[in-house]
């Protein structure tokens, strides 16, 4: 007879860190979202001419990829600080509409020229944090740490 019970994982400090942190991350995209789509006259007026000429070339499209990316990360933090597995899910989705986003940024607007090679450093940082966030749900859904 095995006599021997499965024993919850702990979940480490650690996790709710980084789920707040996911949670906050996101938040402050949907607010860049915002920013984005709702862009004062002001606001547009005190751009640069060839960062207006990407803003007003960006499509619809870009946007709601933008907010693929933003939905997807704020519903996958609040996956993990609910102990879900569909976090992982939408981390993978916020992570899909993060690169349908960046690359149809360089391809369908003058983005290269208005930033060139430096402009590459915060989409860098973006992609790492998804990729980061969408590692950790799994790994957080293989340590059984989500139901």
């Amino acid at each position: 007879m095995n006599t021997t019970t499965a024993v919850p994982s702990v979940r480490p400090r650690s996790y709710w860190a980084i789920a707040v942190l996911a949670l906050i991350w996101n938040l402050i995209g949907a607010a860049m979202l915002y920013l984005q789509v709702n862009m004062p006259t002001k606001a547009l007026a005190q751009m640069t001419e060839p960062q207006r000429q990407v803003y007003e070339a960006t499509p619809q499209w870009l946007n709601i990829a933008f907010a693929v990316a933003v939905l997807g990360g704020v519903l996958g933090a609040i996956g993990l600080l609910m102990k879900k597995r569909w976090a992982a899910t939408l981390f993978l989705l916020s992570l899909i509409g993060l690169l349908v986003q960046l690359i149809g940024a360089y391809v369908v607007t003058p983005a290269w020229a208005a930033y060139g090679v430096a402009g590459l450093v915060m989409p860098a940082v973006l992609l790492a944090i998804a990729v980061f966030l969408l590692w950790y749900a799994n790994r957080a859904q293989d340590r059984g740490w989500l139901a």
